[in-house]
Formats: C-alpha cells, structure tokens, sequence
C-alpha cells in the first residue's frame, strides 16, 4: 500500500484515466459502493444516513453512496452543500443517476440554519471536500464543518477529512474531525501527522481498480504484515549460529546498564546467531546475569564512562550497534567516531552516540558499509538544527533529505516511524500503540534491527521488519495481559517469541 501527497494522487488518477482509458464514472462507481458496504457495518437499518454532498470527486462518490444505500433500503438523506453549478462531470452523471433511482436531493442555502440539516441522523457521511482543500475554509462550508464537529454524533469521511490537508507541511486548517474514514486508493501523507493524523479517526484503505503500474512514481508505502511475510526470510533445517549474524553492541555505563542489557535480550530473542556486548567491567557483572546466551569485551572505563584506550577488534562481526546507555562523556565521544570510522560492516547509531556525532556529521558520509541512524523526534531535530515542532510539521521531508543528503539509513522514531534510505525510499510502520512511550523501547528496537539486517534480507526489509515486529510484540501484550500503562519495554522482548509465532504460522512455509 502506497502513500501518496495530492499531486501523487492526481497522477495517479490521471493515469488510469488518461493512459489505461479507466473510466472516471467507473472509479467513482467503485469508490463509493466500496464506502456503502463499510458504511453499512457502521449502522443499524432504521437510523437515517445524512450525505453531505460538496463538488468534485468526493461530492460523485457521495451521489454513488445514497445511491447504492438507497437501494439496500436505507433511510438516505442527501444534502448537496453547493450551488448547482458545482456539480459538474462525473459527479453530476452520479447524480442525475441517484435521483432517477429515486433520490432526493435537499439544496441547502446560505442563508438558511444549517443545524436544520444536522438533526437526528445516525450517521453523517462527509462527502464535502477532497484532497483539493488549499488555506482556510471558507463560508458557508466552514460553518457547516464546525457545526458537524459539535453536533454530530458520528461522521465518516470519504478519503479525506474534508478541510484537512493531504500533504505535510500545513499547520493552519480547519477540518471535520471523523470518527472513521475511509481513504480511496492510497492513504494520504497527513493520515500519518503527529497534527493531522487524529482528524481521520479509525481509517480503512479501500481498493478501487486502480492499476498497480499507476503508483510506480512513489516512493513511500505502507509496511504493514504482508509486507512483513513476504520479505521475513525462513530458516532452513541446515542452519547454524553464524548464518544468522554475529553481531556486536557497544555501550553500557554506571549509570545505565539497563538500557545495555535490554538490547543484547532484544538482539538475541529477535534470532541473532551471537550477540556480543562490548562494555565496562562493571557494566557485565551488573547484566551478566540477565543475558546468558551473550558474550562480552571488557572495555576501559573512568568515572562509569567507557573510553577509547583499548581497540576493538570489529572483523569479526557482521553488523554493529553503538550508544546505547553510554553516556555524553568527551572520551566517550571518540570511542563512537573511532568506531564509525573503522567499521567495515553495517552500523547502527542509537541513543548518546548520535549525541556524539551531531557537530561532526560529514563522519557518516563516504561509508562503504550502511549506517543507520534510530533517533526519536528530540534527537533528529537536534541532528538537523530544528525545533521539534518544525521537524514533525514535515517528518517526511526532512528524514528522507537527511537520509540522502548524508548517505545514511533514518529510523524515524514515533506514533507513525518513518524509515528512509539513502536512495529516498520510505515506509511506515504499521504497528505499536502508546505504551511503547516508556523509557527502554528504543534500546529493544535497536537490538531487534541490529537482529534484523543480519537475517539475509536487505538492510531497508530488515530495518522495517524490525519496527513492525517490535510494534506487534506490544500490541498483543497489550491486547492480552497488559495496558498501555504498565506495558514495559522488558514486556516487549518477552514478547517477541509470541509477535513471531502470531506471524509466521500465519505463513505456512516459514
């Protein structure tokens, strides 16, 4: 499933219109018979269905729904928001056709109550405005939108919330703020905001027809559990440790050892064949404990911080991971860019070691080994100058131009992760819930990528595999035993065997 900003959508749309000779009143028909068969899930068969009708695409898909509802026997009321005038096209075709079946169609005006036509429906169908929404709404329909959102008790949206814009960067809107919507096609980059995604409420993608080869010009998806099965490579009966990774994590300090230790469980349980833990002495016996199956390199340490006076021997390894609870001490700094500069496998920069590398940032550039970078919106805004408010506006935008500009991997982290390559491919995890907003989940996801990138699949399959595995341990943890309160980033690891079985024996020949 693609992601898509509005001129995407319209390419797309034209396309399949232009170059496929798809019929518009087709695709129209398509998207809102699709709507009417979820719509239908939503209501009782004696509540009223009120369809607001704007211009455009939206307000055809919205004739089509009273339409198909009308015929089922639904009690449909349908108001066009409109003059006249604007209902031209396709979406007067859908109309005329609507009324010839029998439908009726109230003309509200300007200067008439607008709560007259919110009155006791069961649900309010938002078929106003599309993806074509640019500035602030104007009246008569800002009103209505602001009415809705008041009075109404339930509101489904047609693709797209009707005022909410589809693409990032836009802070300033009005929009109806849905209960459910049900985006046509592809989802829209906002589904996907810290600051536009509530307005969707719960969104379903519905297909339409649209030809695959019409989505080949974007380069964003959705990572969701097909994805996840068809790139999660099988284990075969001749296996052994090392053709599942060696992999190593360096960090570790006094003051968090818990961090350290959270991400060798995580690495192992995720299916590394040897997981080493490069840390203090004091650091080991503090976890030795706790993470058996894991072996370990004594590295210096002064004051709890480890330093750069002994060298690593990285040849051995496959994959690597670093800053991971190692503290912000200057020796500890060029320990990090020591390491950067000598791995000759892939890398993986969490927590304090992108603190360390944040005034230095031409260090990841030129590598001949991938490097990944994990941070939360804190740390990618401070590695980029910004403001985290300014970073989240555009979270698209800016981690795919930092991920090719410096030739680097970006896990994105948040309520939607954004993982970007280098070449400007991107996806979102589809996974996770709000108890992952506890101290500790990142240091598992990174024990679970580090895991990842060394299963033989591509580092991008790894990266993404990584994020929607550690989201699915939380959400069945949660959905079972736990709460988005008490859920612990120990849970998730403790998870993990579940996530993967929950998986895979949905896919019989892993």
């Amino acid at each position: 499933m693609y992601i898509v900003t509005a001129n995407e959508m319209y390419d797309i749309d034209e396309l399949s219109i232009k170059e496929m000779n798809m019929e518009g009143k087709l695709l129209m028909e398509n998207a809102g018979r699709a709507i009417a068969q979820e719509v239908e899930g939503l209501t009782s068969s004696k509540g009223t269905i009120c369809i607001l009708v704007g211009p455009g695409s939206n307000g055809g898909d919205g004739f089509v729904i009273g339409r198909t509802l009308l015929n089922k026997s639904y009690s449909v009321q349908v108001v066009q928001v409109v003059p006249n005038d604007k209902i031209i096209g396709d979406a007067l075709y859908h109309k005329n056709l609507y009324v010839n079946c029998g439908g009726e169609v109230t003309l509200m005006k300007e200067t008439e109550n607008i709560s007259t036509y919110l009155n006791d429906a069961e649900i309010f169908i938002d078929a106003i405005l599309g993806i074509g929404v640019k500035g602030m709404l104007r009246e008569p329909i800002a009103n209505l939108v602001s009415i809705l959102n008041e009075k109404a008790s339930c509101v489904v949206s047609v693709d797209i919330p009707s005022g909410l814009p589809a693409d990032e960067g836009i802070h300033d809107f009005a929009a109806v703020q849905a209960d459910y919507t049900f985006t046509v096609g592809a989802p829209k980059m906002s589904a996907f905001l810290q600051h536009t995604a509530a307005y969707y409420g719960e969104w379903t993608n519905l297909d339409i027809g649209l030809p695959l080869k019409a989505f080949n010009a974007s380069d964003r998806e959705v990572w969701d559990e097909v994805q996840f099965l068809k790139t999660m490579p099988s284990r075969q009966l001749n296996d052994h440790k090392g053709d599942h990774g060696r992999g190593l994590v360096i960090g570790g300090s006094s003051e968090m050892p818990g961090a350290f230790a959270m991400t060798l469980q995580a690495a192992l349980r995720t299916g590394a064949g040897l997981i080493t833990g490069a840390t203090s002495e004091k650091v080991r016996s503090a976890i030795a404990g706790q993470n058996l199956e894991a072996t370990y390199q004594i590295l210096p340490e002064v004051n709890g911080a480890l330093t750069n006076k002994k060298s690593i021997d990285l040849d051995a390894y496959d994959a690597v991971a670093i800053g991971i609870g190692m503290g912000r001490d200057p020796e500890t700094e060029l320990l990090v860019k020591t390491i950067l500069h000598q791995a000759e496998c892939p890398i993986i920069i969490d927590g304090d070691g992108l603190f360390h590398i944040k005034d230095d940032l031409s260090a990841l550039q030129g590598k001949q080994e991938p490097v990944i970078i994990t941070p939360h919106p804190g740390e990618m805004a401070m590695l980029m100058g910004l403001s985290v408010k300014e970073l989240m506006h555009k979270p698209f935008y800016y981690s795919r131009n930092f991920a090719m500009e410096h030739g680097v991997y970006v896990i994105l982290k948040g309520t939607h992760t954004i993982i970007s390559s280098p070449e400007g491919r991107q996806a979102v995890n589809t996974t996770g819930n709000p108890g992952l907003a506890k101290g500790g989940s990142g240091d598992v996801l990174t024990g679970m990528v580090l895991a990842m990138i060394m299963q033989g699949q591509s580092i991008f399959e790894g990266l993404c595999n990584g994020c929607y595995l550690h989201g699915k341990s939380a959400d069945l943890a949660v959905s079972t035993n736990h709460t988005v309160h008490d859920l612990l980033a120990t849970d998730v690891i403790t998870g993990i065997p579940k996530a993967f079985k929950s998986l895979l024996t949905t896919n019989n020949s892993q």
